[in-house]
């Protein structure tokens, strides 16, 4: 089967195996979508299970030896969840629009996973104009291949879309997640040798043959939501590449006003459900028939009053920066760094209860830029809400 014009996925450099390193069994290899440097991690087109938020036997705020800190603080903050100022900023549009770029950074190689991103990815196919592709729902819970059916009692789940090609009978799988876990994406790394905190902060997609059919169907969704054609398909295979080397960095939280439908939303999350909803209104737009069906989704809300914006890392932490403001922003982040004992992370919690929950503070990193948010009750909320399919549509130029 002839591959698209854009070529092979490469594994890039930054995202191969990793000392100590080692597939799960049965795993297949899987390889980003590559491209010319600097731009080899940009095409980086992930998959469940060690892609599907992080691993849980990997240092979410990775590096090597500080093992579970990250998904620690993950379950921990998901926990919160379940149990549970500054200046507005006037006249400026929310929610704040995405930050798109024109291409995908290389990655700094302090930042580290111990699994490879997307270690079986593969060329995405060019379909024939008539062939008959059916997409799937996919969706289990996050950690499923190491906790079952645990997270997904709380409805904390992983998406992403199957292929199936009716003619030929071939499967492929498409899913966006995290570069280097959903710990890094969250939080920074606080560097001594460094003002500003760091962070390691990458999303992408992978594209790769053959669904994994167990996995999706034990404890989650494999189900045909719609049907399309080979043209289709090889439309949304070129913009699949535009969105993904536009579109960088993983964003973990939405922030609202307060919980409900038709309030005021400051921010977006941009994170594998959202991939997902941007790949349905797309096929939408290019053709496909969608079918009507409940399709429901995973969120992570934070609820604040209006946002304040503080300034980026260069005039926060800068030689003319705000040292005031710095001093903060770290003192707040530093609670969520990797610790080597119960005894630390238990402090560290508590630490966190009071700035979020008894001072109502939140520093949110959007766009590579700092925001104060004044937090409201419930705080932190994770919901499992129905956003409807798509109905077909003519592109917006017809």
């Amino acid at each position: 089967m002839p591959t698209s014009s854009y070529g092979a996925l490469l594994l890039p450099a930054h995202a191969r195996w990793s000392r100590g390193a080692r597939a799960r069994p049965g795993q297949r290899r899987r390889q980003a979508l590559g491209g010319h440097a600097p731009r080899a991690a940009a095409r980086t087109l992930g998959r469940r299970g060690v892609g599907s938020h992080g691993d849980p036997r990997e240092p979410c705020m990775a590096r090597a030896g500080r093992r579970g800190a990250g998904w620690c603080w993950a379950l921990a903050l998901l926990g919160l969840a379940a149990a549970l100022g500054a200046s507005p900023t006037s006249g400026r549009r929310w929610p704040v629009p995405y930050k798109r770029f024109s291409f995908r950074p290389k990655p700094d190689p302090y930042c580290q996973a111990k699994y490879t991103f997307c270690p079986t990815g593969s060329p995405i196919p060019v379909m024939k104009d008539n062939d008959i592709i059916e997409v799937l729902r996919l969706q289990a819970p996050v950690w499923e291949f190491k906790y079952g059916d645990l997270l997904g009692h709380f409805k904390i789940m992983h998406d992403a879309i199957g292929f199936r090609n009716t003619l030929t009978g071939k499967n492929y799988t498409i899913e966006w997640y995290e570069l280097f876990q959903l710990g890094n994406c969250t939080f920074p790394h606080l560097r001594p040798e460094m003002d500003a905190p760091f962070w390691c902060n990458q999303g992408a997609a992978c594209f790769f043959e053959g669904i994994d059919d167990q996995h999706w169907k034990e404890n989650g969704t494999l189900a045909v939501v719609a049907t399309m054609s080979g043209n289709t398909f090889n439309k949304m295979a070129e913009w699949v590449k535009q969105d993904n080397e536009t579109g960088i960095y993983y964003e973990t939280w939405t922030v609202q006003a307060s919980p409900g439908k038709g309030v005021e939303t400051w921010f977006e999350s941009y994170d594998c459900s959202k991939f997902v909803l941007r790949t349905y209104e797309k096929l939408a737009e290019f053709g496909a028939e969608f079918k009507k069906i409940e399709t429901n989704y995973t969120r992570v809300f934070l609820y604040s009053g209006e946002p304040t914006y503080l300034g980026n890392e260069t005039s926060i932490f800068g030689p003319k920066g705000n040292k005031t403001l710095a001093s903060v922003i770290k003192k707040f982040y530093d609670p969520f760094k990797p610790r080597l004992s119960t005894k630390e992370f238990l402090w560290s919690l508590l630490k966190v209860f009071d700035s979020v929950i008894m001072h109502r503070e939140f520093y949110l990193f959007y766009n590579f830029e700092y925001w104060f948010l004044p937090m409201k009750f419930p705080f932190v909320k994770i919901t499992y809400e129905e956003i409807p399919l798509p109905t077909r549509r003519p592109p917006p130029d017809s």
